[in-house]
């Protein structure tokens, strides 16, 4: 809390002091039409009348206060740009013909202080969008190797709030957007307006929830909107057609195509039937889309892409290349290779 005086023309000058009398920074602008020049002159209330703060007099008599008791951010606090939205990132990366590669880990395995720095690593090796799971004790879409990672951050205590907590610190470092992966339990416990209101406010651009079926994502799309969170859908190989006319409809940032039939997990291939999945959908909508599940290597990025995906998505290798290291410290120096290997396959 703290005082702002103001010093009216021929060169209007604010100036903000804190409870402790001392000047934390000053605004002026010597020409009516130039730009307000920024200061932080770092001079007590005492020494208003007395002393020159860097090229600026400040003569007690002719400051006014215009307002009390008023609160400002401290200037460490400010974010940095936020990270472009996914669309964005997709118009971008199709402007320049190329292909977004999207890794997907699960919060808090082994620790949130490795995921953390496992963001970093991420969006540092090429990323360009990151999908982060909120771990969960039923997650039905997963295979064994993230249901084992979700279990073991929970049993570590990990929870939607000290994810949330971490990403706070970690989102304005990262360049890319951060999509969270969550079951649809977790943000009915909080409310879907709540729920939406801390995933925006720590700077987080995407969602995908994999077990609310469209005819019941009305209100989520509704909430998701208003709070420009890109709620992301998922199609699979069994989705009838007009069915799926009506997810690629409704979903926002780009569609999931999901690549095989059942849970998350490596194969040691990829259906032939996703470049036919992949034909239909974008006959019917511009839309980007990405193809996930079972994604696990170069070569089956490579190939994915070829068939004409807007992005590709790789989860239970990433995740169980971070489980079997023999240290968090080893696992991130091979995701950072595994990660740059994955984007140098893709155009």
């Amino acid at each position: 809390m703290g005082i702002f005086f103001h010093r009216p023309p021929p060169t209007p000058l604010w100036l903000y002091i804190n409870s402790s009398n001392t000047a934390l920074f000053v605004l002026i602008q010597p020409k009516p039409e130039g730009p307000a020049m920024a200061v932080a002159p770092k001079v007590s209330l005492s020494m208003l009348s007395s002393r020159t703060s860097p090229g600026i007099c400040l003569p007690r008599p002719s400051c006014r206060p215009v307002s009390w008791r008023r609160s400002f951010s401290p200037m460490a606090s400010l974010r940095a740009s936020p990270a472009p939205g996914i669309s964005e990132t997709f118009s971008r990366l199709k402007e320049n013909g190329k292909v977004a590669l999207i890794p997907f880990i699960t919060a808090g395995d082994p620790d949130l202080s490795t995921t953390s720095k496992a963001l970093k690593v991420l969006d540092s090796a090429g990323s360009d969008v990151i999908e982060l799971g909120i771990p969960y004790s039923d997650p039905l879409a997963d295979g064994p190797v993230i249901q084992a990672a979700a279990t073991r951050a929970l049993a570590k205590g990990t929870n939607f709030d000290s994810v949330i907590a971490m990403l706070r610190e970690v989102i304005p470092e990262l360049s890319c957007p951060i999509s969270l992966f969550t079951y649809y339990n977790p943000i009915l416990k909080r409310g879907v307006n709540k729920f939406m209101s801390i995933i925006k406010e720590i700077g987080v651009q995407g969602l995908v929830v994999p077990d609310v079926p469209l005819e019941e994502t009305e209100n989520l799309r509704k909430e998701a909107a208003n709070h420009e969170i890109e709620l992301v859908l998922l199609t699979t190989p069994t989705t009838p057609t007009e069915r799926m006319k009506s997810i690629v409809e409704a979903s926002e940032g780009f569609i999931y195509l999901v690549s095989s039939l059942g849970v998350t997990g490596t194969r040691s291939s990829v259906s032939l039937r996703v470049q036919t999945l992949l034909n239909e959908i974008k006959e019917s909508t511009t839309k980007p889309v990405a193809v996930g599940f079972g994604i696990s290597g170069p070569e089956q990025v490579k190939q994915v892409a070829a068939w004409g995906a807007d992005g590709v998505i790789v989860g239970s290798a990433i995740v169980k290349l971070l489980a079997e290291a023999k240290s968090p410290e080893e696992g991130l120096k091979e995701l950072e290779s595994f990660t740059k290997s994955l984007k140098d396959a893709l155009p």
